[in-house]
């Protein structure tokens, strides 16, 4: 059988780097007539005579066959997957309104064509993009399920329990199941099922470690944050685009200072991570503007986001500031003039703060007027290098696949006071903080040193693990190889969480905001389940 032969060749050969593995490829497809053969089609059939046991396990063949390696060097694979169109209370002019996408969506996006061709269905959504992960070589086992479309909090509780039910229930079956319909069952059975998928989930074998989830400001409240933890949400980005009221008011955001810095408060003492969308260029704003909103969220302790996503505003034809581009009235910044901002921006950036984007996945031939330059956020990262200028967000510190098991590490803490609490953040970073191995978000909230009443009774008299992430090459559990995971930095940095909630706050509690796969992690630390929080008494 040919592709047996060509396997056997393949592990016979010395691989250094993915430039043998091409040469190994071209020579292959000349030996025996054939197309050069993808990583994906020699992934599969690899893996197939290993589970035959015609072959044995080489661990660099495996690397190098892996297609896009960078999806899983944060320590897990991300999953986006798309809710249905549906109205939007917004109406904000620079939001792009296409037929049958989701608001704010496009079609030709990556995201938005995979689930356009799959209806939508989370269920198909998530169970695809695990098979196809899997066929590109990368582990499963964590997975951050990121659901994006409309304002999620504006959907029907009903299709909003159904949806993340779907999505568990893909990650739980080994194999395509059947697809169900949103209306086959009233809201009691509905939270029964998700409940007893997420029970299965924190067990199995592609474990969801972590839920996002897209909402405006002025739709968190206690009441939805009750339900968001229940979903098992981690995270909320919010569609916040800047800080000044009059700039929110004329591109028609309903949104103001105060609706923003009071959801980041409510969100931030229920222990969830807090991601802002931020945009630049807006109608009625400029370059220094621009700029004084970054400074100002990363001082003012109102607002202080823990993950950052920043769009530069792209025209598109099915926004209201298409027109108003067309008459003249609207103009977009220079692309070197928006390198230069974006420079100016990264420079200023806290160590604590995760830019998770830059620029839209908008087509290049949807946008009439903006920035096009899809490599946008490398072509700002090559030229802070020329001017010897280092960004210090997260993502820039991430030790990826630069892993070197005798480099020191060291623990550092930065202490910040952000809506009303005081902030820790815990990292374990080489010694001039160019690469960050594991870091951990700690919050103590203003309620706590009160004693007064938290959302969750829970969470009073309580320290907060808001998030804890080992990044590089992400490895299965219960697997050991060398790479930062599974060496126990993790467990360092909840040891001095939990040392500073008791020695420092006077505090003989802590709880998680862990997401259903990662409860059995933090049961090995004698953590137990209460009210969605995983908590130790200390």
């Amino acid at each position: 059988m040919i592709e047996e032969k060509i396997i056997r060749e393949l592990t016979k050969e010395k691989l250094k780097n993915q430039s043998d593995l091409d040469s190994f490829k071209r020579k292959i497809a000349k030996k025996y007539k054939i197309p050069c053969p993808s990583n994906t089609w020699l992934f599969k059939a690899y893996h197939k005579l290993i589970k035959e046991k015609r072959i044995k396990r080489k661990q660099k063949i495996e690397e190098l066959l892996k297609t896009r390696p960078v999806r899983s060097l944060s320590g897990i694979v991300n999953i986006t997957v798309l809710t249905k169109p549906y109205p939007c209370p917004g109406q904000c002019i620079f939001c792009p309104l296409e037929k049958e996408i989701p608001k704010s969506y496009l079609s030709g996006e990556p995201a938005v064509e995979r689930a356009k061709n799959l209806k939508y269905h989370p269920y198909l959504q998530t169970k695809k993009r695990i098979e196809v992960l899997k066929e590109e070589g990368h582990p499963t086992d964590k997975i951050e399920l990121r659901i994006v479309g409309g304002t999620f909090s504006f959907y029907p509780l009903k299709y909003r329990l159904w949806f993340i039910k779907e999505c568990f229930r893909a990650a739980n079956t080994s194999k395509m199941s059947h697809i169900k319909k949103p209306w086959q069952n009233n809201v009691q059975q509905l939270w029964e099922e998700l409940v007893s998928e997420q029970k299965k989930n924190e067990k199995g074998k592609n474990r969801i470690v972590g839920i996002s989830i897209e909402t405006r400001p002025d739709f968190i409240n206690e009441e939805e944050i009750k339900i968001l933890r229940k979903l098992g949400v981690t995270m909320v980005e919010m569609g916040v685009q800047t800080i000044f009221d009059d700039i929110l008011e004329k591109n028609k955001t309903n949104l103001t200072q105060e609706k923003i810095a009071r959801a980041t408060k409510l969100l931030k003492d229920a222990g969830f991570k807090v991601l802002y969308h931020l945009m630049l260029n807006l109608p009625g704003s400029d370059l220094k503007k621009d700029f004084e909103c970054f400074k100002i969220i990363f001082s003012d302790e109102r607002f202080k986001p823990d993950w950052i996503k920043i769009y530069p505003v792209a025209v598109t034809k099915e926004s209201q500031l298409f027109r108003m581009w067309q008459k003249g009235k609207y103009q977009p910044y220079p692309d070197k003039t928006l390198i230069e901002l974006l420079i100016n921006i990264k420079k200023i950036l806290p160590y604590w703060v995760r830019v998770a984007r830059i620029l839209r996945d908008i087509p290049a031939q949807k946008i009439e007027a903006g920035c096009k330059i899809s490599n946008l956020r490398e072509v700002v990262k090559k030229e802070m290098e020329k001017r010897n200028l280092r960004c210090k967000c997260i993502r820039c510190r991430e030790i990826r696949e630069r892993y070197n098991r005798k480099e020191k590490i060291y623990l550092f803490r930065e202490d910040y006071e952000a809506s009303g609490g005081s902030e820790i953040f815990l990292s374990l970073e080489n010694k001039n903080r160019t690469k960050l191995y594991s870091f951990l978000r700690l919050r103590v909230p203003k309620i706590s040193e009160e004693k007064s009443s938290a959302i969750f009774p829970i969470l009073e008299n309580s320290a907060i693990i808001r998030e804890i992430q080992t990044f590089g090459e992400q490895v299965p559990i219960a697997q050991r190889k060398l790479a930062p995971q599974h060496r126990g930095l993790g467990k360092k940095l909840i040891k001095e969480a939990e040392k500073i909630s008791k020695k420092e706050f006077g505090l003989n509690k802590i709880a998680v905001i862990s997401g259903i796969g990662a409860r059995e992690y933090f049961r090995k630390f004698g953590y137990k389940l209460k009210e969605t929080y995983m908590v130790k008494l200390l």
